[in-house]
């Protein structure tokens, strides 16, 4: 049964112990499965609270990060390449502390605008990071996917064919594809076909709208998305994504470009987001009735 989360940040700029039960409070109390926790900053999560706030409120966790140009997988020099090695090594154990089974988000690259194509050897170094990561989260029952960012995040892999072909060449089967609305609205030719293209492959999805404020209130062909996870008989974790400088720290503001609010509402935005997946989901079920 398809499960469906909801981003940390929706509700919390800062992941200290208050942050991450105002997080967790906050998902549950939208209606949410779970809650994906960012992880910016591993070494520094408490994951003893984590673990502890989780059971008191029942629900589960994922958790997710972007690289930054200090330990850019897909950096030539060895060093960055090893610290963010080191890094996702870290997160994987947080995941794996709190009896999480999912890291994703962008886990290859830095998170940020590139002027260059990526070398041949820095998508090396990434891919046999990755291969040895895939390994290590394995053992510790985690999954790991690579999230498809837009053309101004990452110059990697921008649709889920680029993002496929680079699996390829990590080739790990417990490195999986991760597909996210908002930059598929920007570099995929349409919601239907990357999804039939990752098939069993893809393992994770992130709902956001081109915008990233209220569902249904931009240009995102959501409908097509739903019937394509139905076609392919999705059933991993679908997770709403939004962003407010009201909520997320200034770092990420700067970083994700966020120069406007679209919402200052968490619990309302939240609310809306859940029944409008789960809406869409059960929509797309009831065409075998047809």
């Amino acid at each position: 049964m398809t499960r469906i989360g909801c981003h940390g940040f929706v509700f919390s700029g800062r992941f200290d112990e208050r942050g991450i039960a105002n997080a967790i409070e906050g998902v549950q109390r939208a209606g949410f499965d779970f809650i994906e926790m960012p992880l910016m900053d591993p070494f520094s999560f408490d994951e003893r609270a984590a673990a502890r706030i989780l059971a008191d409120h029942d629900i589960e966790m994922t958790g997710s990060l972007g690289l930054s140009a200090a330990t850019d997988l897909s950096s030539e020099n060895a060093a960055v390449v090893r610290r963010g090695e080191e890094l996702l090594t870290r997160a994987i154990d947080v995941v794996a502390a709190v009896g999480g089974t999912d890291l994703c988000g962008v886990i290859y690259s830095a998170l940020q605008k590139y002027f260059a194509p990526a070398t041949a050897q820095g998508r090396r170094n990434s891919a046999e990071a990755l291969s040895r990561l895939g390994d290590y989260a394995r053992s510790a029952g985690v999954q790991l996917s690579l999230e498809i960012v837009n053309r101004y995040e990452t110059n990697v892999c921008n649709t889920a064919r680029e993002g496929l072909a680079f699996l390829d060449e990590v080739g790990n089967d417990n490195v999986h594809l991760h597909l996210d609305t908002y930059h598929m609205n920007i570099e995929e030719s349409g919601m239907f076909e990357p999804v039939l293209d990752g098939g069993d492959r893809l393992r994770y999805v992130h709902i956001g709208e081109s915008h990233r404020g209220y569902l249904g209130s931009g240009s995102v062909d959501f409908d097509s998305l739903f019937r394509a996870l139905h076609r392919i008989g999705y059933d991993g974790p679908i997770v709403f994504e939004s962003f407010s400088s009201a909520v997320v720290d200034e770092q990420l503001t700067r970083s994700l470009g966020i120069w406007r609010n679209l919402w200052t509402d968490s619990d309302d935005l939240a609310a809306h987001a859940n029944r409008f997946i789960r809406d869409g989901i059960r929509a797309v079920e009831t065409i075998e009735l047809h």
